[in-house]
């Protein structure tokens, strides 16, 4: 057994917010306190995350406006990453643009078609206040451009242009957990 405890085990599943959501679809304020509420932040995002079975989920994703992302996410050769990022800043996208299918937790259900660079570079702080990098490949780097995305105040279908984006509008409008009027689509 490794030391520490697993992510998630001390944290508090929350309701995730949805698409449409004002809260999803706002920019998230810097974290200036590195203290216990950001470490309890933390541990509910992994705990919420894993009991919705994702491999990322943002702060704004469960209604809190800060600058914080986690991950538990495999890489194309299947490698997994597991941690955090509070205040991250995307410092570099490139490489390859691959078209592959996305998903999100605030959309449940759905996926298309998005476009991603193969490579991404992640740079922010850990809950104590250290600094650090992330450097992600294939479906990693798709998921660290990806909640990098939520704490701009943007979801997948922001990126979808054309048939695609009407497709999946559509789809979101027949969705048993879409309520019409909440906000943007």
């Amino acid at each position: 057994m490794r030391n520490g405890s697993i992510p998630g085990a001390r944290g508090r599943v929350r309701p995730l917010t949805l698409h449409g959501e004002a809260a999803l679809h706002a920019p998230c304020a810097e974290v200036s306190d590195f203290g216990p509420e950001l470490a309890a932040l933390v541990e509910d995002l992994f705990a919420t995350m894993y009991a919705a079975q994702g491999v990322g989920l943002a702060a704004n994703q469960v209604g809190e406006p800060w600058r914080v992302f986690v991950y538990d996410c495999p890489d194309d050769e299947d490698v997994r990453h597991l941690g955090h990022v509070v205040n991250p800043r995307l410092v570099e996208a490139d490489g390859v643009v691959v078209r592959g299918p996305e998903g999100c937790l605030s959309l449940p259900g759905l996926e298309a078609g998005t476009e991603r660079h193969d490579h991404a570079v992640v740079e922010g702080f850990t809950v104590t206040g250290e600094p650090v990098t992330v450097h992600g490949t294939g479906f990693f780097a798709r998921c660290l451009q990806h909640e990098c995305d939520h704490l701009e105040g943007r979801v997948y279908a922001d990126r979808l242009t054309g048939w695609r984006r009407r497709k999946l509008l559509r789809q979101v409008a027949k969705a048993s957990w879409h309520r019409p009027g909440r906000g943007p689509s």
